[in-house]
This record gives C-alpha cells, sequence and structure tokens, in this order.
C-alpha cells in the first residue's frame, strides 16, 4: 500500500520530529510511506473572513496538485466522520483489498482546507472535535496507521 501525507506547512519540532521518524521507521515494513510538505500561505494574523478563503483556496490549489485521479483521499476535518482504531483498521484494510493501493491523507493549514480539497476527499475523517496543531496532527494519524496495520495482522500493540 501506498499512503501519503500531503500537509501545509512545515515541521520545526525537534519533539515532533523524532516521534514521527519512529513511526514512519515502524511503518516501512507495513506500507511506503510519504510525507508532503507544502509552504503555508503568509497571511497577517488578522484576517477578513474573505481573505481567510483565499488563504485556504491557495492552499487547496497546491494540496490538489499532489493529488492523482486514482488516489483514494481522506482529508482530515473536523466535522469528519469518527472512528475507532478498528474501524480505520478495518477502512484501511476495505481499501486494500478493493483495489485501492493509493490512500492520500491530507491535512490543512492553520485555517482548514478548501471547499474544493474537501469535495475531492472520499471520505472526510475526525480524530476528534477538538482542535489539534496541524503539525502534531501528523504525529498522530501516523500512530493511527501504525496501530492499524497492526490490527489488520492481529501483532500485538499496546491497548
Amino acid at each position: 500500500m501506498n499512503i501519503s501525507i500531503i500537509t501545509i506547512g512545515k515541521l520545526k519540532e525537534k519533539y515532533l520530529k523524532a516521534g514521527i521518524d519512529e513511526y514512519l521507521k515502524r511503518l516501512s515494513s507495513y506500507a511506503k510511506i510519504e510525507i508532503t510538505e507544502l509552504a503555508d500561505e503568509k497571511a497577517p494574523e488578522e484576517l477578513s473572513p474573505a481573505e481567510m478563503e483565499q488563504v485556504k483556496q491557495k492552499e487547496g490549489e497546491k494540496i490538489l496538485s499532489k493529488i492523482s485521479q486514482d488516489t483514494y483521499v481522506i482529508a482530515l476535518a473536523i466535522d469528519g466522520k469518527m472512528k475507532s482504531s478498528e474501524e480505520l483498521a478495518d477502512s484501511l484494510d476495505k481499501l486494500a483489498t478493493y483495489g485501492k493501493s493509493k490512500i492520500a491523507f491530507v491535512i490543512g493549514g492553520s485555517l482548514g482546507l478548501s471547499n474544493d480539497v474537501l469535495n475531492r476527499a472520499d471520505e472526510k475523517l475526525s480524530f476528534s472535535k477538538m482542535t489539534f496543531p496541524h503539525q502534531l496532527m501528523r504525529l498522530i494519524l501516523l500512530e493511527q496507521v501504525y496501530r492499524a496495520f497492526r490490527i489488520n495482522r492481529n501483532e500485538p500493540y499496546h491497548k
């Protein structure tokens, strides 16, 4: 399975990089994982609603340019469907079974995802009703994908 994580913004925090590197190493025996970091749009602190939409639109265009037609897209969105770890594992297993070997998880910038990206998504996934920093979401996502592979192979992993 080929899994890409397309995300807005550069990761700067060393502690997050260390965690992400650890899960990328663990996942290497299960899937090919690629992380694509796209530059966030520079914008002032105070934005009007129209300016926010412009920023999301520009970031969305960058995201969409990295997604091929045959990729199954899962957008991380607060209003997406919440799943248990077992349900995520089952979803990934079914995608692989039915020939969807290219999956892209999309993590938006601090303003979220554009409507174009959300419309392109095959599904929207929420990890919580809470808001998390998009940099931290990479680590959480990778841990859950790793957990999903362990579940699907009936391999032990802490609960």
